[in-house]
């Protein structure tokens, strides 16, 4: 689950971008085929034997507590999809959390831009993904992103989510899109990490084992779904790598499904920006990556053992480092026809940005000219024409992305990476707290306007808190502040414009958060870098 700033494309950018996705061959078979998929060897192949390489995107959300992808405050379902579509990419990832999957409503899905949405349960607002992405073309993977809403969880159970819980979910959702080929695949759980083990033999840590028993009860249902088995952190020599990203191990401790040519495995990998792991400080960086790859997961491929799927990347671009990591993770995916999923087409994702700007319509050039030689000849489209600013009546937060060991990313994917590592999704080497709380009574209502601060996610570096603001009055404006020791930063905010001074947050309400009417409530929210938050900041409230 991290909205930030991002790098700016000029018109020559987006010109070489053309140019590349002009000159560069697409990998074999980029339209999605109508049916279903299965593996052979280390390619993905459609019913007809045609192999097809998945060129996917994130677009997450239903894993948090708005349980609905981000961003439908502002866009319709299918101007997002059709965007991710004249992109290039021929995949939807589709993150969700089981305590989602049971509730019975959503938030911060405008109206206006989305009628048919309205009163629907995440349930049916995840249908109307899968249909919606049926008819832009997409192929969808369901990901199971977060047990609940809160934070990413380092195994694939929790106290409140059981591993049979985790089962019985992923059987109704591969009972529910049984007849349905647009849903092809299923990542079992987002980024194991910590504690999880691949072939230890340890019941309640051993990863490798508990991916068998899910996905033959996938497969039970439905045996055409392709079953997605990430990696792990701790590699069983004792290296570390990212959450998710180590398959070493199943060189020697293979997944074995009951149903042959349905394995693919899928890393996440990240740059220097979302964690300093040891190789990017390497004499030889950047051509010492591929060997890490190789070792790490890319020699499933290369050997033929099964597919491997490069399941979250992603970076705002802004560094020489990152620039030289993409520039050559893109080459080594092309050389090796891998197939790739980018975190994620939402700007908010915190260590990565997204493949839009933040008014979810202008297209990210730069990255989309990065991407080129892996999109093929498909370029980003027209920005849609500007709708009118809706007025969701709570508004959410970024998530976290992608994470490594001693790693980053506040999931609350952006990763996410995630992220608000929404998480996506990378992640701190502190994990992000669990469902939000608030830390902070309801301010009195001594000028008309109330507030209540809610911390909603914390890592080493930075925190996501969201804001409740009622108004007992009507108002045309109002600002709220609090101290933040340390904070050297204002990443992003919704629903209102934030400054930093002297250690002191000072937010205003704006768009359709600003002026109030007696009674209204709005739900706005702010991420901010700092090495800690706060715990129970004194609020002050002023209201015009």
């Amino acid at each position: 689950m991290r909205g930030r700033w991002r790098t700016r494309a000029t018109a020559a950018a987006a010109a070489v971008a053309l140019a590349l996705m002009s000159a560069v061959a697409a990998p074999t078979a980029t339209a999605a085929p109508s049916g279903w998929l299965h593996t052979s060897g280390a390619s993905i192949l459609a019913d007809d034997g045609t192999p097809f390489v998945v060129k996917g995107a994130s677009w997450f959300g239903l894993e948090t507590s708005n349980c609905a992808p981000h961003g439908l405050w502002t866009i319709a379902l299918d101007a997002g999809m059709a965007q991710i579509a004249s992109f290039g990419f021929n995949t939807l990832r589709v993150p969700f959390s089981n305590e989602c999957l049971a509730a019975s409503s959503t938030s911060s899905i405008d109206a206006n831009a989305n009628p048919a949405l309205v009163g629907k349960t995440p349930l049916q607002v995840l249908d109307a993904v899968v249909a919606s992405a049926r008819t832009h073309g997409l192929k969808v993977i369901l990901d199971r992103h977060r047990p609940d809403s809160g934070a990413q969880s380092e195994l694939w159970y929790t106290d409140r989510f059981s591993e049979q819980r985790w089962i019985d979910d992923w059987r109704m959702l591969a009972t529910r899109y049984r007849d349905d080929p647009t849903v092809i695949g299923v990542d079992l759980h987002n980024e194991p990490h910590g504690p999880a083990c691949w072939g230890c033999g340890d019941a309640t840590r051993d990863w490798r084992a508990a991916a068998t028993r899910a996905g033959n009860a996938v497969l039970a249902v439905n045996p055409r779904l392709l079953i997605i088995v990430e990696g792990v952190e701790r590699q069983p020599d004792g290296s570390s790598t990212w959450w998710g990203g180590g398959l070493a191990g199943a060189a020697s401790a293979p997944v074995q499904l009951n149903v042959p040519g349905r394995l693919v495995y899928s890393p996440h990998d990240y740059p220097a920006s979302v964690y300093a792991q040891s190789w990017f400080g390497a004499a030889d960086y950047p051509a010492n990556l591929p060997a890490v790859w190789e070792r790490n997961w890319g020699y499933l491929q290369t050997r033929g053992i099964a597919p491997v799927l490069l399941g979250e990347f992603g970076t705002k671009l802004e560094t020489a480092s990152d620039r030289q990591w993409l520039a050559t993770l893109v080459s080594y995916l092309s050389q090796k026809r891998m197939g790739f999923i980018y975190w994620s087409f939402n700007p908010n994702s915190g260590d990565t940005g997204g493949l839009v700007a933040d008014d979810w319509r202008t297209p990210q050039s730069a990255k989309l000219a990065a991407l080129a030689p892996l999109l093929g000849a498909a370029g980003p489209a027209a920005s849609p024409s500007p709708t009118a600013t809706p007025k969701p009546t709570t508004t959410p937060k970024p998530t976290t992305t992608p994470k490594p060991t001693v790693t980053p990313k506040p999931t609350t994917s952006p990763t996410p990476k995630p992220t608000a590592s929404p998480t996506a999704t990378p992640k701190p080497t502190t994990s992000p707290s669990a469902t939000p709380t608030p830390t902070t009574p309801p301010s009195p209502s001594t000028t008309g306007v109330r507030a209540q601060w809610m911390l909603q996610s914390a890592w080493g570096a930075g925190y996501v808190a969201e804001l409740s603001v009622t108004a007992d009055r009507a108002v045309r404006g109002w600002t709220v502040s609090w101290a933040s020791p340390g904070a050297t930063g204002i990443v992003n905010a919704w629903g209102m414009d934030c400054r930093l001074a002297a250690g002191v947050i000072t937010c205003t309400g704006a768009g359709w958060a600003g002026p109030l009417a007696a009674g209204q409530a709005v739900r706005v929210g702010v991420q901010v870098d700092a090495p800690s938050a706060p715990s129970a900041p004194v609020l002050r409230v002023t209201a015009s």
